[in-house]
């Protein structure tokens, strides 16, 4: 799973007390939007309010006060003659407006009308959030002199597709900015790097990483855990490194966040900026993660061969697919294949006698079945002595799935070939398909702005189709997971007339 890196601090809704309840106001009569009232607001969801209308935003940290504000090296060509992002621009984060509480989804955001929220599956709570974020882009006026830059880039954690393509745009993006070739350096296998004498730093220049977009994982390397923050930022005080790259998941996030928290603590000047990755698609509020697109176009060609198997033999295929906690991997290749009769996600329990009396129906129908599982689906049915703990990023250990429900289907379907199909690493440790590999470019452009624009502790994504900057602290809250009663698996589940199996 790419979903989780380093040993994560306390969960940032627990630092500090909670805030006092904001005071009910009214929108100016000429503002275009209204405040939410009476909304409680929480540390770990800062908020901040553009001055020209009121209107909220999620506040981004920066180092402003401490650097030197400077003309962009981009001011002579206009940008290339694309103009610049305002420093106040913003970007809506939800654009619903529900009809009433009844609609479709507005069970998971805040209010009919009040929809932007984060939503908390553990205890099936929205928290809300201010309507807006701070759009991504190049900005006028800079807070790094490019010549005085020194800057470092580190992958976390599990594999991905794109893990490169991010890589290199971000050495080209500090090259475009007139950073020094030899004052930009990669990380050696993840935050392990910093600490590892025999895992020194590799100078990255244009020539360095041309070409690198067309290999799987990352020529950085990569570890879980080692998430030793006070070394960490004293490694980056010695190095004299200002600008840090975190490439990583929710974990790999968190490690970031931390990362900036003690460079604070310490008096270090850095920039910290987290790039999310995940193929679990499984961080809040981005529209998705680099390299889910590449890993469910890999995962649907095995669902694709396994519909083969079962149907040449006339028996049952199982694919286990990953996804620990989310399962979108799972449902977007059984929807794009089209060939899957059961999918089960992590997300929504299932009954196994209900189950394979779905199966034998299938097969009473049509002689063959396609089974797609995630990883994470059905920890409960499972012998409970099995595996327990976590792994080095905090993850529970799972038990296999796959294994359970190919050795369940043997004794409730004899004389039923029955395959068993993992694909496991092989569809994250593939280049990019175009969709990823257009998105790495951005995100890694995206990273630098913010970087040159003075920000801190935030990560770059998409949101609503917009590129947005983000605070780490509010993405890591807890992991994206797949809606049981949201849309997208309505949509797969009346495609292959799946019923409920609880």
């Amino acid at each position: 799973m790419a979903g989780a890196e380093g040993e994560r601090p306390a969960s940032p809704a627990q630092e500090g007390k909670k805030g006092e309840a904001a005071s009910p106001q009214q929108a100016k009569p000429a503002a275009p939007e209204a405040k939410k009232e009476g909304i409680t607001r929480i540390p770990s969801i800062p908020v901040a309010t553009r001055p020209t209308d009121d209107l909220e935003f999620l506040e981004i940290r920066d180092l402003r006060s401490q650097l030197k504000p400077q003309d962009s090296p981009f001011m002579a060509t206009n940008n290339a003659g694309a103009g610049f992002v305002g420093d106040s621009d913003l970007v809506r984060i939800s654009i619903m407006n529900y009809e009433s509480g009844d609609s479709s989804g507005s069970h998971r955001d805040f209010a009919a009308k009040n929809s932007a929220a984060l939503y908390d599956p553990a205890k099936n709570q929205a928290i809300p959030l201010p309507d807006f974020a701070l759009r991504s882009g190049p900005r006028k006026t800079i807070y790094h002199n490019p010549k005085d830059v020194v800057a470092a880039i580190v992958t976390c954690g599990g594999l991905c597709p794109g893990l490169n393509d991010v890589v290199q745009n971000i050495v080209f993006s500090l090259c475009d900015y007139g950073v020094p070739e030899d004052q930009i350096f990669g990380i050696r296998y993840g935050l392990r790097g910093f600490l590892d004498r025999h895992a020194k730093p590799v100078q990255l220049s244009r020539a360095a990483v041309d070409g690198i977009q067309l290999k799987g994982g990352t020529v950085l390397g990569t570890s879980r855990g080692n998430a030793k923050m006070p070394a960490i930022v004293e490694r980056l005080r010695l190095w004299g490194i200002n600008q840090l790259y975190v490439i990583g998941g929710n974990g790999g996030n968190a490690a970031a966040h931390a990362i900036s928290k003690e460079c604070a603590a310490q008096g270090v000047v850095c920039n910290v900026v987290g790039v999310p990755k995940s193929i679990d698609n499984d961080i809040q509020l981005i529209d998705r993660c680099f390299g889910f697109d590449t890993s469910v176009e890999e995962a649907q060609r095995s669902l694709i061969s396994a519909r083969v198997e079962a149907r040449s033999s006339g028996g049952i295929s199982i694919v286990k697919l990953m996804g620990r906690q989310s399962g979108f991997i799972a449902m977007n290749a059984s929807m794009a294949s089209g060939v899957v009769d059961v999918c089960l996600i992590p997300e929504i329990p299932f009954d196994l006698d209900k189950l394979c009396d779905f199966v034998k129906s299938i097969m009473d129908r049509k002689d063959h079945c396609v089974v797609c599982v995630a990883e994470g689906a059905g920890q409960d049915i499972m012998d409970s002595s099995g595996p327990k703990g976590t792994d080095a990023s905090g993850n529970p250990i799972l038990q296999d799935i796959g294994v359970f429900l190919r050795d369940v289907f043997r004794q409730r379907f004899k004389g039923v070939d029955i395959k068993y199909i993992d694909p496991s690493y092989m569809i994250r440790s593939i280049p990019t398909i175009t969709t990823d590999r257009i998105y790495c470019k951005v995100l890694g452009q995206g990273a630098v702005h913010g970087a040159f624009a003075g920000y801190t502790d935030f990560t770059v994504g998409l949101v609503n189709t917009h590129y947005v900057f983000l605070p780490t602290t509010t993405i890591i809250q807890f992991a994206r997971t797949v809606d049981p009663k949201g849309r997208q698996w309505n949509r797969l589940k009346t495609a292959i007339n799946q019923p409920d199996l609880m």
